[in-house]
This record gives structure tokens, sequence and C-alpha cells, in this order.
């Protein structure tokens, strides 16, 4: 088993903060909502970390933007508070993205059972 980089053990830690704070109902802006942190990629310098988040259920383009925009107008305010729980010397800068990996995968589901349904051997009515 490969031992976890330290920028790995940061984000994932950074990613349980940064729920935990969404879940307390920290986040004051109507826009984040349903708002779940799927998962946090940071920089080996940790220096920067791409925070990617989704909310539940469907959700248009306007609202992943307004999700977006809303945290990273929070991102002073979230760095006050998860910097003292990380304990690093220089909390990361925030860098927030609609994750839509769920999306992806959804479609490419789709795709696949349309191939299998075209593959499948037809029925003779006879």
């Amino acid at each position: 088993m490969k031992p976890k980089k330290r920028a790995d053990r940061v984000g994932e830690r950074l990613r349980a903060e940064l729920s935990t704070l969404v879940l307390r109902g920290r986040l004051r802006d109507p826009r984040t909502r349903d708002l779940i942190v799927s998962r946090v990629s940071m920089s080996d310098d940790l220096q920067h970390a791409r925070v990617y988040v989704r909310i539940l259920g469907e959700a248009d383009s306007r609202r992943q933007s307004g999700v977006v925009r809303a945290l990273a107008h929070a991102e002073g305010f979230l760095r006050r508070e998860v910097g003292p729980q990380l304990g690093l010397r220089r909390v990361p800068e925030l860098h927030f993205f609609w994750d839509d990996e769920v999306d992806r995968v959804d479609r490419l589901e789709r795709i696949f059972a349309e191939i299998r349904a075209e593959e499948a051997p037809k029925e003779d009515p006879a």
C-alpha cells in the first residue's frame, strides 16, 4: 500500500473542516443551501486548494455558478475558520469549482445502456 502524500492528507482534512462548517450552517448565503464538498485537491506546496462542490438534487448552470460565486465571496471567512483547525503555518488559498464528475459518470452510464440495448439480440415474433 502506497503511503499518502502530505498534500492528500491535508486536502482530506480541509474537506472535512469545510463540510463541518457547511453542515453547522456557518455559511448564511442562501445560494450555499444543500452544499456538499465532494473533494479537495491540494498543491504540493500546500499554498492552493481546489475545492470541488456539488449540491443535493438537480442544479442548472445558473445555480452551479451561483454556488461557486457565493463560496468565492466567502473565501476569507472560510480561511479564517479552517486555519486554526488545520494547524498550518499558512492557510491555503481556496479556489472553488463545480464538481461535474457525477454528471460525466451519469452520461457514460446512459451511453453504455444505449449500446447494450442496441446490441441485445432482437427477438423474432415468429
